[in-house]
């Protein structure tokens, strides 16, 4: 959930403005934290940093989504493309999927997801890689055809990016090809924004705030 740079996870760099996300960011100057709900890790604090534009996914937001999402976790290989805090990556992890790629573009924010996941029993699960998310899945494997040629690819993805980039369109042809054949994916966006995924996505459950729209897809068989 960093908001750096075109597609960064989800803190904002030069461009703070541009960058932010509106939603449930704790005021300026007062760095708050969310908690892990779930699974062997529940009740863990995770800071959300002093940075313009962190809007972590909401206890609440993250409790509906990952009841739906239970009978698919176990064992599943996941993909926190705009991690922020690491809520929706490591809540993941905690409910029993085999492990998580935490992308984040802030270097200190990165640094404190590694030192986190560190110091969590089982924690190297829990992958963090700093880098541009855009740039990070153009060097990645595509996942296996038909013909079984590729990587395993993402069982699940988490696609939360800044709101005001305007990112959406370029993550999909990016992220698709590095998801396996029956893969979920869940995404995050501006209350006001149309979500309306392109082939092969189908709209699985959705849900909304007084300013945020969430839903999940599943890729078509």
């Amino acid at each position: 959930m960093s908001k750096r740079g075109r597609s960064g996870a989800r803190s904002a760099g030069r461009s703070d403005a541009a960058q932010s996300k509106a939603g449930g960011a704790p005021a300026r100057g007062q760095p708050g934290k969310v908690r892990i709900i779930g699974g062997r890790w529940r009740g863990t604090r995770l800071d959300v940093a002093d940075a313009p534009g962190l809007r972590p996914t909401s206890d609440r937001v993250r409790e509906t989504l990952f009841n739906w999402l239970q009978p698919m976790l176990s064992g599943a290989r996941v993909l926190d493309l705009f991690a922020g805090s690491g809520a929706l990556g490591l809540e993941a992890v905690s409910r029993g999927a085999a492990g998580a790629v935490l992308v984040e573009r802030d270097p200190a924010l990165a640094a404190q997801l590694r030192a986190l996941a560190a110091r969590l029993p089982g924690g190297e699960a829990a992958q963090v890689v700093q880098a541009d998310a855009l740039a990070w899945l153009a060097q990645q494997p595509v996942a296996a055809d038909a013909a079984g040629e590729g990587g395993a690819g993402f069982d699940l993805a988490f696609v939360d990016p800044p709101f005001a980039a305007g990112l959406w369109d370029a993550v999909w042809p990016a992220l698709s090809p590095r998801l396996a054949p029956t893969a979920w994916l869940y995404v995050e966006a501006p209350l006001a924004m149309p979500l309306a995924l392109p082939a092969p996505w189908l709209p699985h459950r959705e849900g909304a705030t007084r300013e945020v729209r969430y839903a999940l897809y599943r890729r078509a068989r």
